[in-house]
């Protein structure tokens, strides 16, 4: 079974197999890498010792905070151009209010990951409501996917609001079997900020680090407006997209170039 078939049958959504890249010159997706919560409950080395196992120049993309309609379209459109996939940690209550939005995303072949239900400081709330912020972010975002209320996610990736976490809630995701993303860098786009300069921030950031989890939050205009030329540079500057997926996942039929 190929990826875009399983993810399908795992989100409900009915589509067909990717067709191969039409841009022959499109930066594409490199590979698919699987991510076990057994083996690497938490990756990010903004907040945590460990990350993903990505070589020189390879990058993952992450989307937070979505998803908000007329900018993620454009992050979508700018993705889909290039044959790349992304990941988007959706807030819950985003989710409830577009799920067409999030369908598209998964239909897009994108991986889609939680974000809480209404985005708080979660080391600074109780720990029950912590977990209900948790449970109900999972709950909607599956509602939006394939209308079954669950707090199960079909794909087990999560990321703190603000990359903060308290251990007892980083215990309970790592009992639950969920990977708790963090970041290699970011793009700071949450500073007010011209379209160039963030373009310039955050290409020279990866230009020292080499590689890594990229954090971007696709609600943020300025972000939308920089992607085509992101990309663009990641394409000539020899970087590699590599899309995430949770262990099990098959990697056959993953590159889209």
């Amino acid at each position: 079974m190929s990826l875009g078939v399983f993810l399908a049958a795992l989100t409900g959504i009915t589509w067909t197999e990717a067709a191969e890249c039409p841009r022959k010159d499109a930066l594409g997706t490199s590979r698919v890498l699987s991510v076990d919560a057994k083996t690497t409950p938490r990756v990010g080395l903004k907040s945590f010792p460990q990350t993903l196992a990505l070589a020189d120049r390879e990058v993952v993309l992450t989307f937070d905070d979505g998803p908000n309609p007329p900018t993620t379209s454009k992050v979508l459109a700018a993705l889909a151009q290039e044959c790349v996939r992304a990941t988007f940690f959706l807030i819950g209550l985003h989710a409830g209010e577009h799920p067409d939005m999030v369908k598209r995303i998964a239909r897009e072949g994108h991986t889609i990951g939680h974000h809480t239900f209404s985005h708080p400081f979660m080391a600074r709330i109780p720990f029950d409501k912590a977990k209900s912020e948790i449970d109900r972010g999972i709950a909607a975002v599956e509602t939006a996917l394939h209308g079954t209320s669950t707090t199960t996610p079909s794909t087990p990736f999560f990321r703190f609001p603000y990359f903060e976490g308290t251990p007892a809630q980083l215990d309970l995701l790592q009992s639950r079997g969920i990977v708790v993303f963090g970041a290699d860098l970011w793009a700071s786009d949450w500073n007010e900020m011209t379209p160039q300069q963030e373009l310039k921030l955050v290409t020279e950031r990866l230009a020292a680090s080499g590689k890594g989890i990229v954090l971007f939050h696709d609600p943020k205009a300025r972000t939308a407006a920089i992607m085509p030329a992101f990309l663009r540079y990641l394409r000539e500057n020899g970087f590699r997209v590599v899309h995430v997926v949770p262990a099990g996942l098959p990697q056959k039929n993953a590159d889209a170039r």
